[in-house]
């Protein structure tokens, strides 16, 4: 038995907000996106490299508030990329964890947490 890829869906509030937060200073590229109508919710995909995230403005896809971990292998290289954007919500930084990884936890403007971290799956 196998199973596939997890693709997280995060809720979303505003389209420009997230779109500042995921694509400009994330640095995540648009994949697609949908609304059934104008004026309808929008629920759009974003990747960057092999992390893909759904986010969705439609009630009842998800609660806000979620935390999700994301590996990476340049989590230093990384936040230097972020701080350099000098986003004035966000000033990331990397704590060094008890189990012996190192995490650089982001809040998204809805109150999402993504969790950056150097500790990779084998």
């Amino acid at each position: 038995m196998s199973f596939g890829k997890t693709t997280p869906i995060l809720r979303i509030f505003d389209e420009a907000k997230a779109r500042e937060f995921y694509l400009d200073f994330l640095g995540f590229n648009l994949d697609w996106q949908h609304r059934f109508e104008d004026n309808f919710p929008l629920y759009m995909q974003v990747s960057r490299g092999d992390c893909v995230l759904h986010l969705s403005e439609h009630h009842g896809d998800c609660t806000p508030g979620a935390a999700l971990r994301i590996e990476t292998d340049e989590l230093e290289t990384f936040q230097q990329q972020l701080l350099a954007k000098q986003y004035r919500f966000s000033h990331p930084q990397i704590q060094a964890m008890p189990w012996g990884s190192q995490d650089m936890t982001i809040s998204d403007p809805f109150g999402n947490r993504l969790v950056f971290t150097n500790a990779i799956s084998v």
